[in-house]
């Protein structure tokens, strides 16, 4: 039993849960993340911009995007699209791909969308991480990334 604790221990360790408050309706908060348009206004950790971004929002349907970092450095995710439950549910794979566009390690996001009276509680699961330190920096990104959410939404 100790064992399979400790081997629950380190995979929760290896996985991301971030939840946010935000002042709009489901249907906004998930039309800004599963609408082109409305993505590249906010995607990305504050100062990156979204020079790039193809989405086929479907189950099976593929996305991928470019993140370009103050520095001028391009960031590249793809992924596929495994749930889509509008406004509710949100699930799609996630892999960063390398400087040939080859995509490494596998983990999947989960968002789900929940109405709080006029507001929208977000709850965002990411993981497996190969490592805590890729979690963590994770963590970092989605949480300036999902700030620069809230600000988009509150202006629409």
């Amino acid at each position: 039993m100790a064992a399979r604790t400790s081997a629950a221990t380190k995979l929760a360790k290896r996985e991301l849960v971030i939840t946010r408050i935000f002042d709009a309706p489901p249907r906004l908060v998930f039309k800004a993340l599963t609408e082109r348009d409305q993505l590249v206004r906010w995607w990305g950790p504050q100062g990156f911009t979204t020079p790039s971004c193809k989405m086929d929002v479907r189950p099976g349907g593929a996305y991928r995007i470019c993140m370009r970092s103050p520095e001028g450095t391009d960031h590249w995710v793809q992924g596929v699209y495994r749930e889509i439950v509008e406004p509710e549910r949100l699930v799609f794979t996630w892999a960063w791909e390398d400087d040939e566009g080859k995509p490494g390690h596998e983990t999947v996001v989960a968002i789900n969308f929940a109405a709080r009276g006029r507001k929208t509680e977000l709850t965002l699961h990411h993981g497996i991480f190969e490592s805590i330190k890729a979690r963590n920096a994770h963590e970092g990104g989605w949480t300036s990334c999902l700030d620069r959410l809230v600000e988009y939404v509150a202006k629409v």
